[in-house]
Protein backbone atom coordinates (compact mmCIF):
# COMPACT_ATOMS: atom_id res chain seq x y z
CA UNK A 1 0.00 0.00 0.00
CA UNK A 2 1.57 3.40 -0.83
CA UNK A 3 1.17 6.45 1.42
CA UNK A 4 2.51 10.05 1.03
CA UNK A 5 3.75 11.41 3.74
CA UNK A 6 4.97 15.46 3.51
CA UNK A 7 8.21 14.56 4.96
CA UNK A 8 9.33 11.34 3.21
CA UNK A 9 7.39 11.31 -0.08
CA UNK A 10 5.21 8.23 -1.17
CA UNK A 11 5.91 5.53 1.09
CA UNK A 12 4.98 1.58 0.75
CA UNK A 13 4.23 0.64 3.84
CA UNK A 14 2.59 -3.28 4.68
CA UNK A 15 -1.31 -2.75 5.79
CA UNK A 16 -0.31 -4.97 8.51
CA UNK A 17 1.99 -2.86 9.74
CA UNK A 18 -0.80 0.12 10.41
CA UNK A 19 -1.14 0.46 13.81
CA UNK A 20 -5.57 1.76 14.56
CA UNK A 21 -5.58 4.58 17.13
CA UNK A 22 -9.15 3.08 18.96
CA UNK A 23 -9.99 7.02 20.06
CA UNK A 24 -7.67 9.00 17.60
CA UNK A 25 -4.26 11.09 19.18
CA UNK A 26 -5.86 13.63 21.28
CA UNK A 27 -7.00 16.35 19.16
CA UNK A 28 -6.76 14.48 16.57
CA UNK A 29 -9.65 12.23 16.98
CA UNK A 30 -10.88 11.74 13.76
CA UNK A 31 -6.66 10.70 12.20
CA UNK A 32 -7.19 6.62 13.38
CA UNK A 33 -4.47 4.94 11.26
CA UNK A 34 -0.81 5.20 11.88
CA UNK A 35 2.18 3.98 10.89
CA UNK A 36 5.46 3.75 12.69
CA UNK A 37 8.12 4.58 10.04
CA UNK A 38 12.15 3.42 11.59
CA UNK A 39 15.17 5.65 10.90
CA UNK A 40 17.51 3.94 8.51
CA UNK A 41 20.21 3.80 10.88
CA UNK A 42 19.30 1.19 13.57
CA UNK A 43 21.46 3.03 16.35
CA UNK A 44 19.18 6.06 15.98
CA UNK A 45 16.34 5.50 18.69
CA UNK A 46 14.21 7.95 16.45
CA UNK A 47 11.28 6.94 15.15
CA UNK A 48 7.97 8.39 13.28
CA UNK A 49 4.53 7.96 13.73
CA UNK A 50 2.87 9.16 10.16
CA UNK A 51 -0.79 9.31 9.52
CA UNK A 52 -2.02 7.23 6.72
CA UNK A 53 -5.17 9.55 6.43
CA UNK A 54 -3.42 13.08 6.25
CA UNK A 55 0.07 12.97 5.33
CA UNK A 56 0.59 16.50 6.84
CA UNK A 57 0.61 14.69 10.31
CA UNK A 58 3.76 13.43 11.45
CA UNK A 59 5.17 13.24 14.85
CA UNK A 60 8.88 12.16 16.47
CA UNK A 61 8.63 9.10 18.61
CA UNK A 62 10.69 7.47 20.99
CA UNK A 63 11.04 4.51 23.48
CA UNK A 64 10.81 6.41 26.70
CA UNK A 65 12.87 4.08 28.42
CA UNK A 66 16.24 4.66 26.53
CA UNK A 67 16.16 8.17 28.57
CA UNK A 68 14.25 7.36 31.69
CA UNK A 69 14.73 3.58 32.37
CA UNK A 70 12.93 4.14 35.61
CA UNK A 71 10.08 5.58 33.77
CA UNK A 72 6.77 3.96 35.44
CA UNK A 73 2.98 4.12 35.33
CA UNK A 74 0.01 2.05 35.56
CA UNK A 75 -1.77 0.96 32.28
CA UNK A 76 -5.81 1.51 33.97
CA UNK A 77 -8.40 -1.39 33.06
CA UNK A 78 -10.40 0.75 30.55
CA UNK A 79 -6.92 0.84 28.68
CA UNK A 80 -6.39 -2.55 28.72
CA UNK A 81 -9.70 -3.69 28.02
CA UNK A 82 -9.86 -1.01 24.59
CA UNK A 83 -6.57 -2.19 23.95
CA UNK A 84 -7.62 -5.99 24.39
CA UNK A 85 -4.25 -6.61 26.07
CA UNK A 86 -3.86 -10.01 27.16
CA UNK A 87 -0.03 -10.00 28.03
CA UNK A 88 1.90 -6.97 28.69
CA UNK A 89 4.95 -8.35 26.66
CA UNK A 90 2.99 -7.47 24.07
CA UNK A 91 2.65 -3.77 24.94
CA UNK A 92 5.26 -1.44 23.21
CA UNK A 93 5.38 2.37 24.65
CA UNK A 94 6.39 5.61 22.84
CA UNK A 95 6.73 9.34 23.87
CA UNK A 96 5.54 12.09 21.46
CA UNK A 97 9.06 13.98 21.10
CA UNK A 98 9.12 18.16 20.13
CA UNK A 99 12.66 18.95 18.90
CA UNK A 100 12.85 22.56 18.99
CA UNK A 101 16.31 23.91 16.75
CA UNK A 102 18.39 23.33 20.24
CA UNK A 103 17.91 19.67 19.98
CA UNK A 104 19.57 20.25 23.87
CA UNK A 105 15.99 21.24 24.69
CA UNK A 106 14.34 18.51 23.23
CA UNK A 107 11.38 17.45 25.54
CA UNK A 108 9.00 14.01 25.35
CA UNK A 109 5.81 13.89 26.70
CA UNK A 110 5.81 11.27 29.70
CA UNK A 111 2.24 12.38 30.96
CA UNK A 112 0.31 10.72 27.97
CA UNK A 113 2.71 7.57 26.56
CA UNK A 114 1.28 6.21 23.36
CA UNK A 115 0.61 2.34 24.32
CA UNK A 116 0.44 -0.42 21.59
CA UNK A 117 -0.42 -3.86 22.13
CA UNK A 118 1.86 -5.43 19.63
CA UNK A 119 -0.60 -8.41 18.69
CA UNK A 120 -3.66 -6.70 17.51
CA UNK A 121 -2.05 -3.47 16.52
CA UNK A 122 -4.36 -1.24 18.28
CA UNK A 123 -3.00 1.65 20.09
CA UNK A 124 -4.19 4.36 22.01
CA UNK A 125 -2.28 7.47 23.77
CA UNK A 126 -3.03 7.29 27.46
CA UNK A 127 -3.50 10.31 29.60
CA UNK A 128 -2.02 9.42 32.88
CA UNK A 129 -3.07 10.69 36.23
CA UNK A 130 -1.42 12.34 39.10
CA UNK A 131 1.46 14.81 37.95
CA UNK A 132 4.58 12.84 38.71
CA UNK A 133 5.32 12.96 34.92
CA UNK A 134 5.07 15.99 32.40
CA UNK A 135 4.46 16.67 29.28
CA UNK A 136 7.76 18.65 27.73
CA UNK A 137 10.34 16.31 30.08
CA UNK A 138 13.25 17.36 28.81
CA UNK A 139 15.43 14.25 27.36
CA UNK A 140 18.87 15.48 27.84
CA UNK A 141 18.72 16.42 31.06
CA UNK A 142 17.27 13.11 31.69
CA UNK A 143 20.68 11.60 29.91
CA UNK A 144 22.94 13.83 32.14
CA UNK A 145 21.52 12.26 35.65
CA UNK A 146 21.82 9.06 34.31
CA UNK A 147 25.67 8.68 34.72
CA UNK A 148 26.04 5.60 32.94
CA UNK A 149 24.87 6.95 29.71
CA UNK A 150 27.29 10.60 30.07
CA UNK A 151 30.48 9.61 28.01
CA UNK A 152 27.76 9.22 24.93
CA UNK A 153 25.95 12.80 25.19
CA UNK A 154 27.95 14.15 22.63
CA UNK A 155 27.66 11.38 20.49
CA UNK A 156 24.18 10.91 21.19
CA UNK A 157 23.35 14.75 20.37
CA UNK A 158 25.78 14.37 16.48
CA UNK A 159 23.21 11.22 15.90
CA UNK A 160 19.96 13.28 16.76
CA UNK A 161 20.99 16.20 14.50
CA UNK A 162 21.62 13.67 11.78
CA UNK A 163 18.44 11.84 12.27
CA UNK A 164 16.29 15.29 12.24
Amino acid sequence: MLINSKHFGEIEIEKEKILKFVDGIPGLNNLTEYVILDNEDADIPFKWLQSVEDEDVTFVILNPFIFKPDYDFVINDSTITRLEIENEKDIIVYSIVVVPEDITKMTANLAAPIIINSMNKKAKQVILEGDKYSIKHYIMDELNNNSTKNSGNDIYEEKVEEAL
